[in-house]
Order: structure tokens, then sequence, then C-alpha cells
């Protein structure tokens, strides 16, 4: 898929899920769970050394990934050598929690979309005129939606994706303030769902944040 087919498949589904655990041995089931609730973008993250690993057993499974239903993306990445690994496991996006100017160039170079996270609107800038696809805005946490429509006032041109304290309260305000999509983690990739393998649970929990995005 091109860089503008996977920002098409995020934008249009408003949510990327964030799967960061400590145990990916039940990724594929957690995937066909949070697929079956209306998911559609995924980010395994670094935190994890499986993530790779986990990644490319999903993508060669199910079989949305295969259809461009959906896509797959790993996160927490640092550097550009995680960045050129995670491509060649068949990582779809790249997305880290700061930005790094080595590893938005090795996603160009590559072809692939990179969503570098940045905090002030000068950070948020610069990660875009480097050359980001997107920009994680991280943490949202302590911004709120708001800060999101104050950014895109005065640079309408961004594509801004709000992580961190995302629930199904706040979802739509995120959205509605202009932001392009919402990373959302522990609130939706829920720890001890996935650890007792509740993937009905999951899906409804997905469900919930697919409905509330709207």
């Amino acid at each position: 898929m091109s860089i503008d087919e996977v920002l098409e498949v995020i934008r249009a589904n408003r949510i990327i899920a964030i799967v960061r655990l400590n145990d990916l041995s039940t990724a594929i089931d957690l995937t066909h769970a949070l697929l079956d609730g209306g998911i559609r973008a995924l980010e395994f993250t670094l935190s994890n050394p499986d993530a790779m690993t986990a990644l490319a057993e999903v993508k060669a499974a199910v079989s949305e990934f295969k259809r461009r239903a959906a896509v797959i993306g790993i996160g927490t990445v640092l550097n550009a050598e995680q960045a050129r690994s995670a491509i060649e496991a068949g990582a779809q996006f790249i997305v880290s929690p700061t930005t790094n100017l080595q590893t938005i160039e090795m996603c160009q170079r590559l072809n692939v979309a990179v969503m570098p996270g940045a905090f002030t609107p000068t950070e948020i800038l610069a990660a875009w005129e480097a050359g980001a696809s997107a920009v994680k805005v991280f943490p949202a946490r302590s911004l709120g939606p708001s800060y999101i429509k104050d950014v895109r006032e005065p640079l309408p041109f961004l594509r801004l994706i709000p992580t961190g304290g995302i629930h199904c309260d706040n979802i739509k305000d995120y959205l509605r303030n202009g932001a392009f999509a919402v990373g959302v983690g522990g609130n939706l990739v829920d720890k001890q769902l996935v650890a007792a393998g509740a993937w009905d649970a999951l899906t409804d929990r997905a469900r919930e944040f697919t409905q509330a995005a709207w």
C-alpha cells in the first residue's frame, strides 16, 4: 500500500489501536477481536521486543491486511535502524514518541508512512516540515481536545494524531476539534481482558470506541 492509501484507511476509521503488552503470544486472536469491533489500524509497540515478529505473524494470518481493509504498524520506534527493521518485518506505518530526523528520512526513503511524536506547535511544525506523514501529538492527556483546534487554526494543513488519555468520553471531542485520527492504548487494548482471553469483551470494547468516534 502507498503512504496515501495507508493514511486514508486511518483517516476513514479514525482510531489507531496501540498494542502495548508484555505478552504477544495471543496477537492473532487479539487482532481478530479488535477488527471484529471495527478497528482498522493496529500499532504494535517496541516496548515488547517480540513486536516485529508478532506483526509479521498477524499480517500473514489475518485476511483484512491482505485485502487492504486494515493496516498495521510498529510504534515506539526510536531510530532509523529500528524503522528499517520494522518495515522489513512488514510495518505499513512507523510511530515514534518523539521526533528523530533520521527515522523520518529512513521512512521517506522506503516510502512508508511515518508519525513522529511532538508536543509544542514548534515541535509539531518542525516534524511536519521534516517529512512526517502525520504528527503524533503526545502526550495529549495534559493538553485536551481544544489544543488540537488551537494548533490547526494557524496551521490547518497539519495531520494531527493525539495520543494518551483518549477514552470513549473524549474521543469525539478530539476529532471534532480537527484530529486526523487518535491513538488509543490501554483504554482500548485492556491488559486484563487480553490476559483472560476475553475476546468477545474486547470486541465489545472496540465497538464502543468505534461508535463513540462518530
